[in-house]
């Protein structure tokens, strides 16, 4: 049975452009989802400092990446195909085999409030990335905020007795390089139609597992006491800190500008600075506090599409213009009686 067609004077519904209305408020829901995957990240030190075993770093970036790249495999029961065999060994590698153990060498040779700010200098490296690497122009608004943001989260972890070592910086420069180029990367190669973000989280954690494998077993072995304690902490590391939050990050890059989604990483240390108030008994001085909203500002206003100049309209005609202009168009005008 065929359906009758609407009549020609139906009229559009009123509905269709109030869908505009609800885009910012979907895009702020977006934005504020991917940022639970940096916050969830600023737990990591004190999870690190306070229930792990120490001087076993590697071993705790293979016990992050592994055991959750294994269960979003089970969970998604989908395997890469093609090119995206090596594709997940190269993000694998940037996002997490080498950035892990960078971060825990320079959390060991520097004070925590210096590592803290070398990765918040992510998002600048990751503005300029984007134009190698995307073909995007240099955006100068994210790239301001970008530098605001650093300078804030220094004001806040940075103390009078930080220390710098060689070893140290370079550690967390190459940290901070090295997941800057898997972001943009992540960006540019998206991921294949029908995988979902935890199969491709779950590709790269596994490869990143892989990969730590070896370093981990000959170089730190596995810690001679694992209490209570630190099956949490591996517990917590490998569930939120690796599978939930690369499920969202990697979500939400595919959605977002990719330099205003590295500027949500400047959430990571101000959660590290907030637990060591909330939980470690730490105490903010006024600059500090002045920095963490400075950091916060940069990173909401980085949100934000730059601001445009509105065209310049033409002026309005005096009115002995406008009456000129109208003796000119009557009939007759300008003739002699």
């Amino acid at each position: 049975m065929n359906t009758p067609s609407a009549p020609a004077s139906t009229p559009v519904p009123a509905a269709a452009p109030s869908l505009g209305a609800h885009a910012p408020r979907s895009r702020a829901s977006l934005v504020a989802l991917t940022a639970l995957a940096p916050a969830i990240w600023g737990t990591t030190y004190l999870v690190t400092t306070h229930l792990l075993p120490d001087g076993h770093p590697l071993f705790a970036a293979l016990m992050r990446s592994l055991p959750a790249g294994l269960i979003a495999l089970l969970i998604t029961r989908t395997l890469p195909r093609g090119s995206w065999w090596w594709k997940s060994l190269v993000l694998g590698t940037l996002n997490m085999a080498a950035f892990f153990p960078l971060l825990f060498v320079s959390a060991q040779h520097l004070p925590g409030g210096v590592a803290a700010t070398l990765g918040a200098g992510q998002p600048i490296i990751v503005a300029f990335l984007a134009v190698l690497l995307l073909g995007e122009q240099l955006s100068s608004w994210r790239l301001g905020w970008g530098v605001v943001g650093v300078i804030g989260v220094g004001l806040v972890v940075l103390g009078p007795g930080a220390g710098f070592s060689p070893v140290g910086i370079l550690a967390g420069l190459a940290g901070t390089m090295s997941m800057g180029v898997g972001v943009v990367l992540t960006k540019r190669w998206g991921r294949p139609e029908g995988v979902s973000a935890m199969a491709l989280a779950g590709w790269q954690l596994t490869a990143a597992g892989l990969v730590l494998v070896g370093p981990a077993l000959l170089i730190d072995g596995v810690p001679p006491v694992i209490d209570t304690a630190a099956v949490w902490g591996y517990v917590w590391l490998a569930l939120l800190g690796a599978l939930a939050s690369y499920t969202i990050w990697f979500s939400g890059i595919r959605q977002l500008p990719v330099t205003s989604t590295a500027l949500l990483g400047l959430l990571s240390p101000l959660v590290a600075a907030a637990l060591g108030v909330l939980v470690a008994g730490e105490a903010l001085a006024p600059v500090q506090v002045v920095g963490f909203a400075v950091a916060l500002a940069a990173m909401l206003a980085g949100q934000l599409a730059p601001p445009t100049l509105s065209p310049r309209r033409p002026a309005a005609p005096r009115p002995a213009a406008r009456e000129r202009s109208a003796q000119v168009s009557r009939p007759g005008a300008g003739r002699q009686g």
